[in-house]
């Protein structure tokens, strides 16, 4: 046997949370439709979707980050600050529109695992959730040139420098590379490295930015200006 039914004897436990019904119908016939996944449950807004998360307990919970009285940024602050949680809380995948804006990069710091377009390609949500649940992240590629477009910005602030000034010059390629959405096979053709070398070239980088994971990454290039400039500042020596 191959594919994910072959390594996981139960399906990937998976609720929706987003208030337009038929949206969450069309995603709950996806899901349904694979053999390795399976819908818990579902609610129309943060507060009940955070009733029906504890209830059920799910591996991955998809959230719109806009709902009519609890949003999905609010809803994963308190999934996230709840102790009745602590060792076996689901992974957070947040759906947004085109109209990338600030709450989608709120919700990663508070602990969500990626966000995704709300017309993401059924195959490609599948894809998500099967990579949340093995302790990856997910960001939408659209997502990563709309986080950088719009007006002429300001150059990166000092701190910002800093940081990646403690980056080799390949460590430098990698983040660069990373924070524009590129996979890790992405980065190894274009930088000519084996993948196990971008990943430790990733673990790397994380580490000295402080940043808890690929997510992070890119909102931290995008808030701090970093792909509308070149390189910000040569590595020391």
């Amino acid at each position: 046997m191959s594919g994910p039914e072959a390594v996981r004897a139960e399906p990937i436990r998976v609720v929706l949370v987003d208030d337009q019904e038929l949206f969450r119908a069309g995603v709950a016939v996806v899901i349904g439709a694979q053999p390795d996944l399976e819908v818990v449950g579902q609610a129309a807004d943060g507060r009940p979707g955070l009733e029906v998360i504890a209830r059920t307990r799910p591996d991955v919970v998809l959230m719109d980050v806009r709902m009519p009285r609890m949003g999905g940024v609010e809803a994963t602050r308190e999934l996230f600050a709840a102790s009745g949680f602590a060792g076996s809380r689901p992974r957070v995948v947040l759906l947004t529109t085109f109209e990338m804006d600030q709450a989608a990069a709120d919700a990663i710091r508070l602990g969500a695992s990626g966000f995704l377009l709300k017309d993401t390609a059924p195959e490609l949500l599948c894809s998500a959730i099967r990579a949340v649940h093995r302790g990856n992240e997910v960001i939408a590629g659209r997502l990563v040139s709309v986080l950088d477009a719009g007006a002429a910005r300001p150059g990166p602030p000092p701190a910002a420098r800093t940081a990646i000034a403690t980056l080799t010059s390949r460590e430098r390629d990698v983040f660069f590379a990373a924070a524009r959405g590129l996979s890790n096979a992405e980065i190894a053709r274009s930088e000519f490295l084996s993948e196990s070398t971008v990943k430790t070239h990733v673990s790397s980088v994380l580490a000295k930015l402080g940043l808890r994971d690929r997510v992070q990454l890119v909102i931290f290039a995008h808030e701090n200006h970093l792909l509308a400039h070149e390189a910000p500042a040569d590595p020391p020596a």
